[in-house]
């Protein structure tokens, strides 16, 4: 991954992570609520009738939701696994805000540094992250 994929995923790390959150609820509830588990329900054959098959488009819909959810978790476990490369207090600081999905200037008035500080920061922290991906991707190479 580049520098800009990186930044990419810190910037959507937050609502990323809440989302998975949100989704992962609301497809369960619907996957208990939507299976019939007893009765003459669970004996009957299941949906699979042609493209217009409202059962099979919801079905359809579903895997596409959950396979949005495997990528975001895809995401959120990149950025996790190079969690432990920051070591410095600040870069550690700007990274758990960045994190939680604070704005550089919200952040800079935090830690009473200017936005550009904290951009400066920032950019540290993603060679940090990035330098680990291009080596890893030179080893399986």
């Amino acid at each position: 991954m580049n520098k800009w994929q990186i930044e990419d995923l810190l910037k959507d790390y937050h609502w990323k992570l809440h989302s998975v959150k949100i989704m992962r609820e609301s497809m369960n509830e619907i996957n208990v609520s939507m299976v019939a588990q007893y009765g003459l329900q669970a004996a009957m054959p299941k949906a699979s009738g042609d493209p217009s098959d409202p059962i099979l488009k919801e079905v359809e819909r579903r895997d596409e939701r959950w396979k949005k959810i495997h990528a975001f978790e895809r995401d959120i476990k990149f950025i996790q696994s190079r969690l432990e490369l920051i070591s410095d207090e600040r870069e550690t600081e700007v990274l758990h805000w960045l994190l939680e999905g604070k704005s550089m200037r919200w952040i800079g008035l935090h830690m009473g540094l200017s936005d550009k500080h904290i951009g400066r920061i920032k950019d540290r922290v993603v060679a940090h992250m990035s330098h680990k991906s291009q080596t890893s991707e030179r080893c399986t190479v």
